[in-house]
């Protein structure tokens, strides 16, 4: 047992380089938020609803997390900081990562049955501060949702997510294979929505600057032209 907990908090500390030893894990709300969720989760399965449910509510007041206890978490879940919301029939695999304000949404079912409403995440997936992943879809494994993506079908594996509505992006193979990557999508490769504006005045400026220097090199050659012109029109005179 106490083997397991220390396997989960170095698990977070490879993942958040905030905390300076597994003491101060300990007081993460994400990881307070897991740990009473599975209480309510084997509530759940005993169908001891109500129970589960002031399990949850009790959960959600202390830490500021809302996770339905229907709903499956594998290992090493790591929830940074809060105010993630969590469905009844969604999946989270192994060693997933969600920040902040994250929704894993449902969406109305047509047939009027509940069935399966909400997403599932595979293993090592990372979801990005504000992200929403809405529906029944599936998360493919160790891929990457940016903050404040708002994504309704399914996504592939080492995919990478961004904007609204989400759009794929390409990875590198480099960085596909990278154990971890912070905040899910490296800011150098591709466009982070959190700076998107910033980023596309900056392209935009790019190209004006290309078209500028294109347009200078094309009056110095023009002018380059018209004196040789002069000068040999002048020799012809003399």
């Amino acid at each position: 047992m106490l083997g397991q907990l220390n396997t989960y908090l170095d698990s977070i500390v490879a993942r958040d380089p905030a905390p300076r030893s597994r003491w101060e894990v300990l007081l993460y709300p994400g990881l307070w938020a897991v740990a009473w969720h599975r209480v309510a989760h084997w509530l759940y399965g005993a169908r001891f609803y109500f129970l589960a449910r002031a399990v949850n509510h009790l959960a959600r007041f202390l830490t500021g997390n809302d996770i339905h206890p229907g709903a499956q978490i594998g290992k090493h879940l790591f929830i940074d900081h809060g105010w993630v919301v969590i469905g009844e029939t969604a999946e989270i695999g192994d060693d997933v990562t969600i920040y902040s304000c994250v929704t894993l949404g449902g969406t109305n079912p047509t047939n009027g049955i509940g069935g399966k409403r909400h997403p599932t995440l595979s293993d090592n997936v990372i979801v990005g501060a504000g992200a929403q992943i809405l529906g029944p879809i599936t998360i493919g494994k160790r891929a990457r949702v940016g903050a404040n993506a708002v994504v309704t079908e399914d996504v592939p594996d080492g995919a990478t997510m961004v904007g609204v509505k989400a759009r794929s992006t390409l990875m590198p193979a480099e960085a596909w294979q990278k154990e971890f990557m912070p905040y899910g999508t490296p800011c150098s490769d591709k466009f982070d929505p959190a700076t998107q504006k910033l980023e596309l005045l900056q392209c935009e400026m790019d190209v004006m600057q290309k078209r500028l220097s294109q347009l200078l090199a094309e009056r110095d050659a023009e002018a380059a032209k018209q004196s040789a012109g002069r000068k040999r029109g002048g020799g012809k005179s003399a």
